[in-house]
Parts: structure tokens; sequence; C-alpha cells
């Protein structure tokens, strides 16, 4: 019953504050470092850093304790003359869901992920 109760004071709290994009950009960025940080690009390791980048990121997020669910994109390219562009488009809750996009590069690469967060309402 009281984790029942505390579920929905959670779940009120998110509904009021909305998402964070600070806290979320941060936690990414801090993941992103960790993994591509002091790396060149080589397109063996693109499945290794995306994927480990996706899964640090959405454990930090989850390790929060609010009441979202998320969904999280990570594209990793060599960097080049022609650019890299993309673009996400949501249909939601603007005072309750969010989105938070991070770029980064280096030298070698570019790095782009999205953090998509849906409130849970109970």
């Amino acid at each position: 019953m009281v984790s029942v109760i505390f579920l929905l004071l959670v779940a009120a709290l998110t509904f009021m504050v909305g998402f964070n994009v600070d806290e979320a950009h941060n936690l990414v960025k801090e993941c992103i470092d960790g993994v591509l940080g002091g790396e060149d690009y080589n397109q063996n390791n693109i499945n290794q850093w995306t994927a480990s980048i996706v899964e640090q990121s959405l454990a930090h997020l989850v390790k929060l304790g609010k009441a979202y669910k998320y969904i999280v994109t990570c594209a990793v390219v060599q960097r080049s003359a022609y650019g890299f562009h993309t673009a996400s488009s949501c249909f939601w809750d603007t005072t309750s869901d969010g989105t938070c996009t991070v770029r980064w590069e280096n030298r070698t690469m570019n790095c782009i992920v999205n953090v998509f967060a849906i409130a849970i309402v109970l």
C-alpha cells in the first residue's frame, strides 16, 4: 500500500514539474564522454559504442526514479564536409513529456543522442 502511495506521489510530482532537460542532457553527455572520449572514428566499433551509450544513458535515466518511460536513440557518424542532419517530431503532452538532444563531436566523428521521455500517468 505504501509503495502505491509513493508511486502516485512520484507521478503527481512528475506531472507538476515536467521533464528536466538539463538533468537528462548532463547524464547523457557524461555517458557519451565515457564511451567516445579519446577515441577516433572506427567503423568496427560503432555498434558497440552506440549500444553502450544507449544502455548507459537509459540506466542513468531510470536510476533517477521518475515516472517516465524513456526512448533513447544514438547515431555516430564519421566527421565529413557533408555534415549530419536529423529531425524528430512528437505528438504528446508538452506539460509532462519531453525530449532532449545531445550533440557531441571530436575531430573524427559526430554523435547525436535523442532522449524521449513520456510521463507515466497512473
